[in-house]
């Protein structure tokens, strides 16, 4: 059993040998006819996978009071542009700008929106989402083209996407992981030729059993490094918020998901998604490396309880009925809670600004 894309894959190995897991990530993600996001609706109930933003408004509203304060702490400074990379189906945005309307007017009534979307179906759908605010936004599918201006980034869910490289310890030291060919002609993943840079390893990297795990995501770090260069030139903060761990560590986290339930990564290429956890601590030496202020690291949780998450949903649940403030409730549970199936814990936030200013729910560092 495989997929139009697997059988695509292995021809690619037949003819050219093993090819490396971010050339498998790669194909299986934006293959141009049969890659995931080419060919698939993955977000919601009926796809694959549910983000924070579909889980319920209060997340989008969360960044929206975030956006606000940035915006606040930095001067007010007019002519903003609000910036998405990879905004999904676009709800996450229809709800920051419900909030900024209402709580900054000057802010909303000055600034552009501009989504960075690599899909023309997403835009579309994006599209239908935002039509309230057609006027105020442009769609652009390089972020580099998002016009000069002090800029406020939210990017959610962005890195876990970009692909990343994997190094298995071997007797002969760390060697790159890759994709080839069994004997019974299925997808399999071996060690390849190609090793590391020891500098780019933990310290502890040589007292690691056979078999450990180590991955680095250089496209990551360069997506940080375009991030920051603007922040650096035009000034503004960027959220980042996905699952991953705050401090650089070991593991194989390369995990596909299909119809709301773990696959293997090798299985159905093409018809899974395919993520790997975000290294924060490597993202935030990337920002300070290109002179940014990190703001800090929490738990999603954290982030969520500390910008009011409980307070507000508190409110949307007054004078309803039970059945509605048990699902705001449970909502909330899920985004912030910890525990199987929640995102409190596993996912991470993280902000950094130019010039330095101190935002809440992030404790100031001397």
């Amino acid at each position: 059993m495989t997929t139009a894309l697997g059988e695509k894959i292995k021809a690619i190995i037949q003819a050219n040998g093993p090819i490396s897991v971010t050339d498998y990530f790669s194909l299986c993600l934006a293959d141009p006819d049969y890659g995931y996001y080419r060919t698939r609706e993955p977000f919601g109930r009926s796809g694959d996978f549910v983000t924070a933003p579909e889980v319920s408004q209060l997340f989008g509203e969360m960044i929206g009071v975030f956006i606000v304060h940035a915006w606040q702490r930095h001067g007010a400074p007019t002519g903003v542009r609000l910036v998405e990379i990879g905004p999904g189906r676009g709800t996450m945005m229809a709800d920051m700008l419900r909030v900024i309307a209402r709580l900054a007017p000057p802010l909303f009534e000055n600034m552009t929106i501009h989504l960075v979307e690599t899909s023309e179906r997403l835009s579309d759908v994006q599209q239908e989402t935002l039509a309230a605010y057609a006027g105020q936004i442009q769609w652009h599918q390089d972020f580099d083209d998002v016009p000069p201006g002090f800029t406020l980034i939210a990017a959610n869910e962005l890195f876990d996407a970009i692909p990343f490289r994997q190094f298995v310890k071997t007797p002969t030291g760390f060697r790159e992981r890759m994709v080839g060919i069994d004997a019974d002609d299925e997808l399999s993943f071996g060690a390849g030729v190609a090793g590391i840079d020891p500098a780019l390893l933990p310290e502890q990297a040589s007292s690691m059993p056979v078999g450990t795990m180590f991955e680095i995501a250089p496209a990551r770090q360069s997506v940080m490094l375009a991030i920051s260069e603007r922040l650096k030139r035009l000034g503004g903060t960027a959220l980042a918020l996905d699952y991953g761990h705050l401090v650089t560590g070991f593991g194989d986290t390369l995990q596909a998901v299909r119809m709301h339930e773990f696959d293997p990564p090798l299985a159905h290429p093409g018809e899974a998604d395919l993520t790997s956890h975000v290294d924060f601590q490597a993202l935030a030496e990337t920002a300070v490396s290109a002179g940014l202020h990190v703001n800090g690291m929490l738990r999603q949780g954290d982030f969520l309880v500390g910008l009011g998450i409980l307070e507000r949903a508190a409110a949307l649940g007054r004078d309803r009925e039970p059945r509605t403030q048990q699902i705001i409730q449970t909502a909330v549970d899920r985004l912030a809670g910890e525990g199987e199936g929640k995102m409190g814990e596993l996912f991470k936030v993280m902000a950094v600004s130019y010039p330095a200013v101190d935002l809440m729910p992030f404790r100031a560092v001397d």
